[in-house]
């Protein structure tokens, strides 16, 4: 755990920014369902809607903007040991919980073949997008403290990454 006078507010900043990229990649399972049954989560989640459309944009046939600002983060913040620790922690804990998304929706593709599967993938999208948000919320909350977002598995697998 971080002192939370030993982070400076910069880098709380900049430890916060890539948790944009997962919330930003489950908002359309937010859009499948929740916010039809509750219209005020589109107006709450309307800035993140605009950010998934940028990074949805596609730069040549299957790259979009979506993948080299992955990489970017990957290679540039997570693999860089000029940057701070507390920085890359989070910027892999936030890699991390976009591939569960990116997992979670080729789950969502091969189930969806089964017509009769249409309550559990429901269940499974709500589930997801509810999840990762919580995750969003409480790491931004840790990372303005200026504390580590300790969560099971990833905050693990985050700890084995930047050794």
């Amino acid at each position: 755990m971080a002192n939370n006078n030993s982070v400076s507010y910069l880098d709380r900043l900049y430890a916060s920014l890539p948790y944009l990229l997962p919330i930003a990649s489950v908002v359309i399972f937010g859009e499948v369902s929740l916010f039809r049954q509750i219209p005020v989560l589109r107006t709450v989640f309307s800035p993140i809607i605009e950010i998934d459309k940028i990074l949805s944009i596609s730069i040549i046939d299957f790259i979009s903007i979506r993948l080299v600002v992955w990489f970017g983060i990957f290679f540039l913040v997570v693999r860089s040991y000029k940057v701070s620790r507390f920085i890359r922690f989070n910027a892999i804990q936030s890699l991390l919980l976009d591939i569960v998304v990116v997992l979670v929706s080729v789950i969502i593709k091969l189930l969806g073949q089964v017509s009769l599967l249409y309550f559990i993938l429901e269940i499974l999208v709500n589930v997801t997008f509810l999840g990762i948000a919580a995750a969003f919320l409480y790491s931004v909350f840790q990372c303005v403290r200026g504390e580590y977002a300790e969560m099971p598995v990833i905050s693990e697998a985050a700890h084995h990454q930047i050794l």
